[in-house]
């Protein structure tokens, strides 16, 4: 039965994408089957890949609403040894579309349920929000949410706000939803800010706080624009050697007997 992890939290630009990207990379590099659900109407993790969002006629949108089985919506790239189900700007209208279905915060945990069968991870990007489609996305978090946080001052403001969601979550809809992780992104220890962040998310969330830390890395941002994962881009980076290390531990973690890097 595959781990389900969804990657949250509703500030933009602190890395959600990034590492439903790379960490599901490594973890097809580890010989792990993952899919990428994109849950963002953005759809960057589908541009990350190289799939314009633009093009996507069956995609995350079309799988909510019912229009089509998820297997026809799930693209696989043997390259990046990852599976993606792509997003287009059509999934911001599923928020007002999924009001009138029953059980609309679970459509998509219903919709997971037998791609279980089929692959070791499933990682759910989420969008900047607190809304139906994140609400959507907890939900279907069986195995636990991934939280990324950016190592700035700032970023440690939504925290609070995130973990009413979570708690009301656990209280009205799904009793089990857990932390699996908090990882921290964007980091430089030559500063003191980023050693401070640290400690304050350490506070914050004990005994939840990745051993990885993902630096501050061009080659990190640059990626996306290439369409491609770390792994493919600059797999000597820092970057890549984060991300490397996060799926490892990850591993680890959940008990799976990691193996040599395939290539």
């Amino acid at each position: 039965m595959g781990r389900v992890y969804t990657i949250v939290n509703q500030k933009g630009g602190v890395g959600k994408t990034t590492t439903s990207i790379n960490l599901g990379a490594y973890l097809g590099m580890n010989q792990q089957k993952t899919l990428v659900i994109d849950l963002d109407p953005q759809a960057n993790a589908t541009s990350c890949v190289g799939v314009d969002r633009h093009t996507v006629k069956s995609g995350t949108y079309e799988v909510l609403i019912g229009a089509i089985p998820p297997q026809e919506a799930i693209l696989h790239n043997s390259r990046f040894k990852l599976s993606l189900m792509p997003s287009s700007p059509n999934l911001s209208g599923a928020e007002i579309e999924l009001i009138e279905f029953a059980d609309r915060e679970k459509k998509l945990k219903k919709i997971i349920l037998p791609l279980r069968e089929r692959y070791d991870y499933i990682l759910i990007d989420c969008p900047p929000s607190l809304g139906l489609l994140t609400l959507n996305g907890l939900i279907a978090a069986m195995d636990g949410v991934i939280i990324p946080v950016q190592c700035e001052f700032l970023a440690l403001e939504g925290l609070g706000q995130l973990t009413q969601t979570l708690s009301r979550v656990r209280q009205n809809l799904f009793p089990e939803l857990t932390i699996r992780g908090v990882l921290l992104t964007m980091f430089d220890g030559r500063t003191n800010l980023s050693t401070d962040v640290m400690q304050e998310v350490q506070k914050f969330f004990p005994d939840k706080v990745f051993n990885t830390f993902i630096p501050r890395s061009i080659r990190l941002a640059e990626a996306p624009s290439f369409g491609m994962p770390i792994s493919i881009y600059a797999p000597e980076s820092s970057g890549a050697m984060a991300y490397y290390a996060l799926a490892r531990e990850l591993l680890s973690a959940d008990g799976v007997k990691t193996t040599p890097i395939e290539e």
